[in-house]
C-alpha cells in the first residue's frame, strides 16, 4: 500500500514539474530565433578560418575577382613609377591592393586618388597641402583623428592608406553607394570638388587603357608562373 502511494506521489511530482516547466519551455521556443541569432556567427564561421581566409571570402562575396585585383597591381606600379622611385612605386601599389581587400573598392580606386592628390609631388609621404592635408592620400588632421589615427601617422604610407580607405567608406555611405559621388566628397564640395572629380576620371581613363593593353599583351604571351 505504501509503495503505491509513493509511486502515485512520484507521478504527481513529475506532473507538477512538467506543468511548471512548460511555460518556460514555450518562452524559450518563442525566443528561439534571437538565441539562434546570437550564436549563429559562431556556427557559421569555419573552424580553422584564418583572418586572410576571412578577407578572401569577403572579397569573393562582393563579386570582385582576386585575379582582377592582382591584374591591376602592375599597371598601378607602372603609373606610380612615372612619379617616384621603382621601389616606392612597388610598395604603394602593394598597399592599394592589400588595403582594399574586403572593401567595395579596387586597387585602381586607391591609385587614382593617390595620383590625383600627390602625383605632382612624387607621391611623397611628406606632402602637405596649403589646407593642411597630409600624406600620399592627403588626409586632413581632423579626418585622421575621426578614423582613429594621429595626423603624424599620415606620414606613414600604410596608415595613411588605411585612413584613406576608411574615409572613402564613410563618403560612400554619405553618397548612398554612388562611387563617383563618394570620391567627389573625398575632396569636399563646390567647384573644387567638381574639378577634382574630372581629374580623377582622366586618371582612371589612362589606368584603364593601360589595363586593357596589359590584358591584350597577356593573351598573346605565354603564361609565367610566379613563385
Amino acid at each position: 500500500m505504501s509503495k503505491s502511494i509513493i509511486t502515485i506521489s512520484t507521478h504527481h511530482l513529475i506532473a507538477v514539474v512538467l506543468l511548471v516547466s512548460l511555460p518556460v519551455f514555450f518562452v524559450a521556443c518563442s525566443n528561439g530565433r534571437s538565441w539562434y541569432s546570437a550564436v549563429e556567427p559562431a556556427v557559421q564561421e569555419a573552424p580553422h578560418e584564418t583572418s586572410l581566409d576571412q578577407e578572401i571570402r569577403s572579397v569573393m562575396e562582393k563579386g570582385i575577382s582576386l585575379e582582377e585585383r592582382k591584374r591591376q597591381v602592375p599597371v598601378i606600379e607602372a603609373a606610380f613609377a612615372k612619379k617616384t622611385t621603382p621601389e616606392r612605386a612597388r610598395n604603394l601599389a602593394a598597399l592599394c591592393y592589400i588595403k582594399t581587400l574586403g572593401t567595395p573598392f579596387t586597387p585602381l580606386d586607391m591609385a587614382e586618388i593617390a595620383l590625383a592628390e600627390t602625383g605632382g609631388h612624387a607621391l611623397s609621404s611628406g606632402a602637405t597641402s596649403s589646407m593642411g592635408a597630409i600624406g600620399v592620400w592627403q588626409l586632413m588632421p581632423r579626418q585622421a583623428r575621426i578614423h582613429g589615427y594621429t595626423p603624424e601617422e599620415m606620414r606613414d604610407d600604410e596608415k595613411c592608406a588605411e585612413a584613406a580607405v576608411r574615409a572613402l567608406l564613410s563618403k560612400l555611405e554619405m553618397a548612398d553607394g554612388k562611387m563617383d559621388l563618394a570620391k567627389k566628397y573625398y575632396c569636399g564640395k563646390g567647384p573644387q570638388a567638381e574639378a577634382y572629380l574630372r581629374k580623377l576620371k582622366r586618371i582612371r581613363k589612362g589606368l584603364l587603357a593601360e589595363l586593357a593593353a596589359s590584358g591584350a599583351v597577356a593573351m598573346n604571351t605565354p603564361a609565367v608562373i610566379i613563385r
